[in-house]
């Protein structure tokens, strides 16, 4: 597992991200708690505050530009950590990313365990690339040993710019609040216009079974959103019919065709300009 870069660590000497950690030396995610984003969100500060957290969410963002670049098409997982090897739906983001990753396609996740590691693996397992993007949090977490590479942030906001800026589709599977607010944040997107011809794939009926009826049956019944707006949301259980949608955009996002989506041929870094 290789870290790309803690975007809150530079190298010594020029300036750059120093990317070659020892992970035996450097716990994954454990920072002494810092007060820096509470602060910034509690409202308002001396203006060379504020200035001063424009400049380290920057950093992060331009840290996150570089490192990720290359790595479209991806798709990103999210979904809960709790859940264990074992549990129907690990083994189904487990299965769903090992058939998306044999595309040739990138996965992410957040890195962690539970339905993330489970995507990870699957990735791994077929061959596909593995990236992980962390929150620094003040307590000890532990990476998933799937991972090819991951980056360390310490703003939410600009993990979960990476985690969308990045991928052609999105893979929800089940998971908490955490899970909730990526899925709605990203539908969101869609409803303005900002994304656009990226499915929302949601994995496990049961579990979701009750928010598509609450979107039937509430918000789209009183109007509070149009049927197109979920026109790109995507309920299944069937790895294929995800791997079918991935690779739909594919064609349309990146110019693929539909052979080289079916044989593997999709690389990471192609169909993207320098």
């Amino acid at each position: 597992m290789t870290q790309l870069a803690d975007a809150n660590a530079y190298g010594k000497t020029n300036g750059e991200p120093n990317i070659q950690v020892d992970l035996k030396e450097r716990k994954w995610g454990k920072q002494i708690a810092d007060p820096t984003e509470k602060q910034f969100l509690e409202g308002p500060r001396s203006k060379l505050a504020e200035f001063f957290s424009a400049l380290q969410i920057f950093r992060e963002i331009i840290v996150g530009f570089r490192q990720f670049h290359d790595i479209a098409p991806c798709v990103t997982a999210f979904g809960s950590a709790r859940i264990k090897e074992g549990d129907p739906y690990y083994e189904l983001a487990r299965t769903t990313a090992h058939r998306i990753a044999s595309m040739g396609v990138t996965v992410m996740t957040g890195g962690g365990p539970g339905i993330m590691e489970a995507a990870n693996r699957g990735a791994r397992e077929a061959g596909g690339l593995s990236l992980g993007a962390n929150i620094i949090l003040p307590f000890e977490q532990t990476p998933n040993p799937y991972l090819d590479e991951y980056i360390d942030f310490k703003y939410f906001f600009v993990r979960k710019l990476m985690l969308t800026k990045y991928s052609c589709a999105f893979l929800i599977f089940p998971g908490g609040f955490g899970t909730l607010d990526e899925v709605f944040e990203i539908l969101t997107l869609i409803q303005t216009g900002k994304v656009e011809n990226f499915p929302v794939i949601i994995m496990g009926t049961d579990y979701w079974r009750r928010m598509g009826s609450f979107i039937e049956d509430s918000l789209l019944k009183h109007q509070m959103i149009e049927p197109e707006d979920i026109e790109r949301l995507v309920l299944t259980d069937d790895p294929d019919h995800a791997a079918h949608c991935v690779g739909e955009a594919l064609v349309k996002q990146f110019g693929y065709t539909w052979r080289e989506v079916e044989k593997g041929e999709v690389e990471p870094g192609e169909k993207v300009d320098a």
